[in-house]
């Protein structure tokens, strides 16, 4: 995790039973009203990465999008999008997942990466995993490999991270929270 006098924390709004009772989600969308959050959200992550060898940016969709695209345009890398079943119009690869609330498919086109490509892998956040791990499977499919999954938070009592070390796949996140932290 990254520290820093900036309290990245309190932009992001927990909203207690959605999408279902007993689940604390975290809202990031007042980070993205923040001129200066998203700034240093995005300014962390050009940092890590401004010098890393990886070929294209991988965005989950559709949180994963926003500071996906940001990174992918600030490192002129290009960005291939993940999306949720039926979403996108040509071949595609799919890839079922377990998410916190139940099953789904991800999707990404079967064109977008070759063998030898490297991808750095975004979403909003690290729960369970199984998005960023479905994610990492498609990639793996075209040939190419996963540099690393990132994400603005980690849900570490969901073991999520763990779960993608324990595939090869490493992580980065900025911040975490606990299950019960508000």
């Amino acid at each position: 995790m990254h520290s820093d006098a900036f309290d990245l924390k309190a932009l992001i709004r927990p909203v207690v039973d959605f999408p279902k009772p007993g689940v604390i989600f975290r809202d990031i969308t007042p980070l993205f009203q923040s001129p200066r959050g998203l700034r240093y959200v995005a300014d962390q992550f050009i940092e890590r990465y401004v010098e890393a060898e990886f070929s294209h940016i991988g965005a989950m969709d559709a949180r994963g999008f926003l500071i996906g695209s940001i990174i992918a345009h600030q490192l002129n890398k290009p960005l291939i999008l993940f999306r949720k079943q039926g979403k996108l119009p040509a071949d595609v690869l799919s890839e079922g997942y377990q998410t916190e609330y139940g099953e789904a498919f991800l999707e990404v086109h079967a064109d977008s990466l070759c063998e030898g490509d490297s991808v750095l892998i975004f979403d909003d956040l690290i729960a369970t995993g199984g998005t960023l791990l479905a994610a990492a499977n498609l990639v793996r499919r075209t040939g190419a490999q996963v540099f690393e999954a990132a994400a603005i938070i980690d849900l570490p009592e969901l073991d999520g991270s763990r779960r993608l070390q324990a595939a090869g796949v490493p992580t980065f996140c900025l911040t975490e929270f606990s299950l019960s932290e508000y």
